[in-house]
C-alpha cells in the first residue's frame, strides 16, 4: 500500500524554457503530492467513497497514511470524530479486504472541516418560442436590432422558466 517516500523516485523533467502539455506534469506532480502524504497507491484517496461508503465518505477523508506503524489519517468533521472512533475497527476491515492486505491497522482522525464542492451553476437555456405578447415583436427598427432584442427575450424567457 503506502511506503515511504523514496529518493531516487521521478524527477521532473528539467524546463528547457518552452511551453509543455499540462497533462505530463499533472500526473507527475499528483504522483508526487499523494506520495508525499504516504501513500504509495493513490486507490485509497481517488476511491474513498466506494471503499469507506457514501455516508462515512461525505463526513472525513483520507489525509495520511504512515506504512510504519499502519496508521491512516483521517480528516473528519468534528461533531463525527467521535462517532467514527466507534467504527473503525470495521474501516479498517473495509479498507484491508479493498487492498487485500492488511494495511492498515488502526485509525486516527484529525478535526477540522471538509470542503465541499460548490453546486455547478447550470446557465439557462434561450426559449425554443418567443411569446408573441412580448414587447420585442413590436420594435420598429433595423432588423438586426430586432434579431438581438428577440434572442434576449428568449434568454429572459427561458431563465425565468428555470426559476419558476
Amino acid at each position: 500500500m503506502a511506503q515511504p517516500p523514496d529518493d531516487k523516485q521521478a524527477q521532473p523533467p528539467p524546463r528547457r524554457n518552452w511551453v509543455g502539455s499540462v497533462g505530463r506534469d499533472a500526473g507527475m506532480t499528483g504522483a508526487a503530492a499523494i506520495a508525499k502524504a504516504g501513500f504509495s497507491d493513490p486507490a485509497l484517496v481517488l476511491r474513498w467513497p466506494e471503499i469507506a461508503g457514501a455516508e462515512v465518505a461525505r463526513i472525513a477523508r483520507p489525509v495520511r497514511f504512515s506504512a510504519k506503524d499502519g496508521a491512516l489519517t483521517l480528516l473528519a468533521e468534528p461533531a463525527a470524530a467521535l462517532f467514527l472512533g466507534h467504527e473503525t475497527r470495521a474501516l479498517c476491515d473495509r479498507i484491508n479486504a479493498y487492498l487485500g492486505r492488511p494495511a492498515v491497522s488502526r485509525v486516527k482522525f484529525v478535526q477540522g472541516r471538509l470542503t465541499m464542492p460548490a453546486p455547478r451553476h447550470v446557465p439557462p437555456k434561450p426559449a425554443a418560442v418567443l411569446n408573441s405578447s412580448d414587447p420585442a415583436n413590436t420594435y420598429n427598427g433595423p432588423d438586426s436590432v430586432k434579431a438581438a432584442l428577440q434572442s434576449l427575450a428568449r434568454w429572459r424567457t427561458g431563465r425565468r422558466a428555470q426559476t419558476d
